[in-house]
């Protein structure tokens, strides 16, 4: 099977058309009506690998789903793609902030919305098999392929925004970052409004690098830098 998808929507007829074109492609699913029931299933064994999150849910909201998906290493890799009648842009910095990887706003196409959950799932993170992708800096290793990130040969576990944000940073390192670059290339929003999202991930970043969160600089009134050399900031 290429993948278990758990479908969080609490109409029944758009659950049942998202049940049979997902089961159609191939994907096994589970289906919720509710945020409790949705945490419920979110947990049981096997971990889904994504879910596809409706926001305006009857009892716990979306967003908070979502937090407590993240908040659990059982299931923080766990891909979340939100779906919402909500499309302004504010709303998806919201969505993002709470650890959604990708956004789509109601009405959409199913095919459309087929291809955002093959291109979530094509970053999966096989755990076990080797690869050559890795890049070490310092005491970071990273496997962009596996998806995977040690710190002094410790697995740190990420989500799919962190990593993302961990290797836009990392593949750019030397060089300042505004948060609105940032914006576009982690999150693909343009955004013309104040948001700390970058600031709160960037934070969520450093604390679970550890020791090697020194390598994410912090330039005030520009962005962030990742260091051009390990011992940069030692010199």
């Amino acid at each position: 099977m290429a993948g278990l998808i758990l479908i969080v929507e609490d109409e029944q007829d758009l659950l049942d058309s998202l049940s049979y074109s997902l089961t159609r492609e191939g994907y096994q699913t589970r289906t919720a009506q509710t945020g409790a029931a949705a945490l419920e299933l979110a947990f049981q064994e096997p971990i889904p690998d994504l879910v596809l999150l409706d926001l305006m849910l009857p009892d716990i909201p979306g967003t908070e789903v979502c937090r407590q998906i993240r908040r659990e290493a059982k299931t923080n890799k766990m891909f979340v793609l939100m779906l919402t009648a909500k499309g302004e842009e504010i709303d998806r910095v919201v969505g993002f902030e709470v650890g959604a990887d990708d956004y789509v706003v109601k009405p959409y196409s199913i095919r459309e919305l087929m291809l955002r959950v093959k291109a979530l799932l094509r970053r999966g993170r096989p755990e076990d098999e080797p690869t050559e992708d890795e890049t070490v800096f310092g005491r970071l290793r990273v496997d962009d392929s596996g998806h995977r990130v040690w710190v002094d040969d410790r697995p740190v576990t990420l989500t799919a925004l962190e990593f993302r944000l961990l290797t836009t940073l990392l593949g750019r390192r030397g060089r300042a970052q505004t948060r609105e670059m940032l914006l576009q290339t982690v999150w693909g929003i343009e955004a013309d409004i104040t948001t700390r999202t970058v600031d709160t991930h960037v934070k969520r970043l450093r604390e679970k690098l550890g020791p090697a969160g020194v390598y994410v600089e912090t330039l005030r009134g520009v962005g962030y830098r990742f260091r051009a050399r390990p011992d940069e900031g030692n010199q």
